[in-house]
């Protein structure tokens, strides 16, 4: 199995459709894969960003105390965790 890192350097070439096949992908892994996007989200830019931060919405619940634990030790991470959270329980930001 590939790693997170892995999948998501396939995104620097990709078209809308491999784009949607990758997240897809990583959602169906599911909460195994959580603490490595929510590392991942704190480096990446661009497209994997979109890419990492729409997956761990999916994945929902299981992403918030992840995204909880980053933030708390992050604080330059903070409002993009909130604010995933808050997609994630579908509360207004």
């Amino acid at each position: 199995m590939q790693s997170v890192e892995e999948i998501l350097c396939k995104l620097e070439s990709a078209d809308n459709t491999t784009k949607n096949k990758i997240e897809n992908i990583l959602v169906d892994q599911g909460k195994k894969v959580v603490p490595e996007l929510v590392d991942q989200l704190q480096t990446v830019k661009g497209i994997k960003r979109g890419v990492v931060a729409m997956t761990l919405i999916r994945i929902g619940e299981a992403s918030v105390e992840y995204l909880k634990k980053a933030a708390n030790s992050n604080k330059d991470f903070e409002w993009v965790a909130k604010y995933l959270i808050s997609e994630i329980q579908g509360i207004a930001a």
